[in-house]
């Protein structure tokens, strides 16, 4: 703890402790905390590398965690974070429609990589159709104007 002045020019070595706090080193702390969050989460969005193609389009409200259907750069299907096969993929949509409380079912992205074939993501979409969920949204990434 810091000491203060002395208190008289008669009493030696008696100094009044001081009762202020330093507080550059916790503002130092929490602006290096601030940095790395700011930097880490838009890391914590998606765990599925997928080259997503380029949109005029503006970003959506998320109110709700909707759930993300992706298809990688292989063709290989993904519901969240989970691999699914074509043919499981059916099922795991029809329970997804059946839990939810929503009309429409809840709302699903679907990111898929640019390479893919236009039939591919059809198919999926036709899936997701047939399970009775109507609230759909193609993920794309925000490119430029010209």
């Amino acid at each position: 703890m810091a000491m203060g002045p002395m208190l008289g020019g008669n009493r030696r070595g008696r100094r009044s402790p001081m009762a202020e706090i330093n507080v550059t080193p916790m503002v130092d702390v929490m602006l290096v905390l601030l940095i790395i969050f700011m930097v880490t989460a838009p890391l914590l969005v998606a765990g599925v590398p997928v080259d997503l193609p380029d949109s005029k389009a503006g970003a959506l409200d998320q109110e709700v965690k909707p759930i993300q259907i992706s298809l990688d750069p292989s063709g290989a299907i993904f519901v969240d974070e989970d691999p699914v096969t074509e043919d499981a993929l059916a099922g795991r949509l029809a329970s997804i429609a059946a839990s939810s409380k929503e009309e429409g079912g809840p709302r699903i992205f679907l990111r898929a990589d640019k390479g893919l074939d236009y039939g591919r993501v059809m198919r999926v979409m036709g899936e997701i159709n047939g399970a009775g969920l109507r609230k759909v949204a193609l993920v794309s990434v925000q490119g430029d104007e010209g």
